[in-house]
């Protein structure tokens, strides 16, 4: 048991802080796992940070039962998910290779704690979608242990009367992506649940990727400036904000930019729900300009960065419970123009401009590109992870938060919590900048809604237009370039196959091919 920290910090106290350890202990002893280069792309990459809240019901088990049944099953878990319990370290003899090492008697810290309730109880902090200072949110996410340690706990008791539970969930994104942690969550709830069959095992093979030299040499260099990309740490005087965009509000997007390529001549882009969303929150994000001014400061290339999930291309194919990271970069680059910065929506505020080749070469440039640009924006969370079906046994969760996009320049996404087939988008940005977003979301969302159209209007469907077609060019681009650099290596590698994947040829459809993953880039 380790000594619990003493300290009160905006309310929230620690009461304990446990070392939990896998039970019945693996039975493989030590066990490394090399990181491979798509593991490595994220060694300085600040964690993914969660946050679930929960209502406790009126007639349900005591808080205290409630804990305990939740180290309980964690112990059980981490018996399949060991090595969430190791930690990260340089590879014995080496000087820039990692690797996910595990022993008996490692852990993974579980703190309780309690908030005195202080405009801080459950239904202020569930029942609002209004920004909220970030430093207040951040109290209820654990810090990962000092000495390489990949995953961390905090359950927070909340008011009113101890029946609120702030569950905070802190993951080193270099042991794991989004697929994989959120695929742990749902095995921890089931057990703690008490449900007679748990998800599937994860698979814990990292043979099964074959590495790229090159790449993981250019992330585990100590002069790599991708190694700090979207890297902002001061959260200090953030708001972080949820917008739910209906299913309805979606559709107004998509057929928007139908109708405004058809008045241009020009195909449209395949514009699904993500991609509706995703082009209308990096359109308006960039309306509302960096702090301090509204617009661009001038001509330039604007980027959004979301991953993209490779485990159904590669052959053979990764299983899906793959533990580890399996996912690449997406980019959608834009062009915007000073003249057309004005105080209306993006009148062609936006130039598509197609990806490049050399997809996988050119990796590690785009990424230094995007991120030391002047307003860059990337992609956290999924709709696919079911965040909100995470049930522990006492409910599903009322509200989650994405705390760690206010630290890495992200937005995140994720299921609409009604279940009416909307999608929530996170956002965390100074005060007098989140009132410009809001300003230019709720206007668009607006006239989009607006039954009195008459016409097109190009101070809205020309941005939507050509920004929804350049991240739908991003995904393309990131789908084909992914074959054919793959395809490419294979060529370089002849006869070194065996278990290792390589890419199909086959291209799936480009909204079965992108898992929006935890962290800045899932993240």
């Amino acid at each position: 048991m380790a000594q619990p920290r003493t300290h009160v910090v905006g309310g929230l106290r620690a009461l304990r802080t446990a070392i939990v350890s896998p039970s019945p202990a693996p039975p493989a002893g030590e066990r490394a796992l090399p990181l491979t280069f798509l593991d490595a792309q994220w060694i300085s990459a600040h964690p993914v940070e969660r946050v679930f809240f929960y209502r406790l019901g009126p007639g349900g088990d005591d808080v205290d039962a409630v804990l305990s049944r939740l180290v309980e099953s964690l112990a059980r878990v981490l018996h399949a998910f060991y090595p969430l319990a190791g930690r990260v370290r340089l590879t014995p003899g080496e000087t820039n290779r990692y690797e996910l090492f595990y022993q008996p008697g490692d852990g993974v810290a579980f703190t309780v704690a309690e908030h005195d309730g202080v405009g801080v109880g459950v239904d202020e902090l569930a029942d609002t979608d209004e920004p909220r200072e970030v430093a207040k949110i951040a109290t209820f996410v654990p810090e990962l242990p000092n000495g390489g340690a990949v995953l961390a706990l905090q359950a927070t008791v909340l008011p009113p009367d101890r029946r609120g539970l702030a569950l905070g969930v802190t993951v080193h994104h270099s042991a794991c992506d989004g697929v994989s942690s959120t695929h742990f969550l749902h095995t921890w709830a089931a057990a703690c649940a008490g449900d007679r069959v748990l998800p599937e095992p994860p698979v814990i093979d990292r043979t099964i990727i074959r590495d790229r030299n090159d790449m993981y040499d250019a992330f585990a260099s100590p002069a790599s400036e991708a190694k700090h990309a979207f890297d902002s740490p001061d959260v200090a005087g953030k708001l972080l904000a949820t917008f739910t965009l209906s299913r309805q509000q979606l559709q107004n997007v998509k057929d928007a930019v139908a109708g405004e390529a058809a008045r241009r001549g020009v195909a449209p882009p395949r514009c699904t729900s993500l991609v509706a969303t995703l082009g209308l929150t990096w359109l308006c994000f960039h309306r509302a300009g960096p702090d301090g001014e509204e617009g661009h400061r001038g001509d330039g290339r604007a980027h959004l960065v979301f991953p993209v999930d490779h485990r159904s291309r590669l052959e053979p194919r990764v299983p899906e419970k793959y533990l580890g990271n399996c996912i690449g970069p997406g980019f959608a680059t834009a062009q915007y123009r000073k003249e057309l910065a004005t105080t209306t929506i993006a009148d062609g505020l936006f130039a598509a401009v197609r990806g490049e080749p050399a997809y996988w070469e050119r990796w590690v440039e785009r990424i230094t590109e995007a991120c030391t640009a002047d307003m860059s924006l990337s992609v956290a969370g999924s709709t696919r992870f079911g965040v909100y079906d995470v049930d522990f046994g006492f409910g599903r969760p009322a509200k989650v938060d994405v705390v760690s996009v206010a630290k890495t320049d992200a937005m995140s996404v994720a299921e609409d919590r009604s279940g009416s087939g909307g999608i929530e988008v996170g956002i965390a940005l100074s005060p007098a900048r989140m009132e410009r977003f809001r300003r230019w979301l709720a206007d668009a969302i607006a006239w989009l809604s607006s039954s009195s159209q008459v016409g097109p209007s190009p101070t809205i469907t020309e941005g939507l237009l050509t920004a929804c077609a350049a991240v739908a060019a991003g995904i393309d681009d990131a789908v084909h370039r992914d074959t054919k650099q793959w395809e490419l290596g294979r060529a370089h590698h002849r006869g070194v196959r065996g278990r290792h994947a390589v890419v199909r040829g086959r291209i799936d459809e480009v909204s079965a091919c992108t898992t929006w993953t935890s962290g800045s880039g899932g993240r």
